[in-house]
């Protein structure tokens, strides 16, 4: 059953507010601002992309109205915007996402992971998709890719070889005994349990798509 979503009219200056920050236009689906609003409003991105896509082609009168009212008025929406944050269910959060169904499983991707707070699930999910790419000779600190993919999440390439570690022990046909004691490590066999037999495509795609957050 596909869930319910509750979208509040208000919510479209918050998203054309994004639309015009420079470069204007539909921001990637996983950048950080769109991410932080999709959190803001407790809706999973690929929608609140969706609805980006909407407000770009005008696609009904509500939004062709709210566009003309304020596109060509920067200091008028962001008014406006501030002062519906400020309301806030005018102090009654619960009231104010009645009917809004909270995706922890989207929520949860993005929030840090106790006892190793400088990660978040989708850090796991991208490495995933590099331990695919390299063979367990070449998972080690001074590989490129291992370099780069370091620099971009802001994470060490220990950090990232030791992830690595977790999955060779995930990975069946590795057959490691000896289980690493990180708080990482259940996390990253619920990441190979989603992730780990699908299609290396698949992951890929995400993954690259993911990447847009630390960007």
């Amino acid at each position: 059953m596909a869930s319910k979503i509750h979208w509040n009219d208000e919510y479209w200056l918050l998203l054309m507010q994004l639309y015009l920050k420079k470069p204007v236009g539909v921001k990637p689906l996983y950048s950080r601002p769109m991410v932080d609003l999709s959190l803001e409003l407790h809706i999973p991105p690929k929608y609140v992309y969706r609805q980006m896509v909407r407000l770009r082609n005008l696609d009904t009168p509500r939004i062709e109205r709210l566009w003309n009212t304020f596109s060509n008025n920067p200091r008028k929406l962001s008014r406006m915007a501030k002062l519906f944050r400020g309301m806030n269910g005018f102090n009654n959060a619960e009231v104010f996402y009645e009917g809004v169904e909270v995706k922890e499983t989207f929520e949860t991707l993005f929030k840090p992971i106790p006892g190793k707070e400088n990660f978040i699930p989708i850090m796991l999910i991208i490495i995933l998709d590099l331990y695919f790419i390299l063979t367990p000779n070449t998972m080690v600190e001074d590989t490129p890719e291992v370099g780069a993919l370091a620099r971009l999440m802001n994470v060490t390439p220990k950090e990232i070889v030791d992830v690595m570690e977790i999955y060779q022990y995930c990975d069946p046909y590795l057959r490691r005994n000896t289980e690493p004691d990180s708080p990482l490590t259940e996390h990253c066999r619920k990441i190979w349990q989603q992730y780990g037999n699908g299609q290396p495509e698949k992951l890929s795609a995400y993954a690259m798509q993911l990447k847009e957050y630390f960007k």
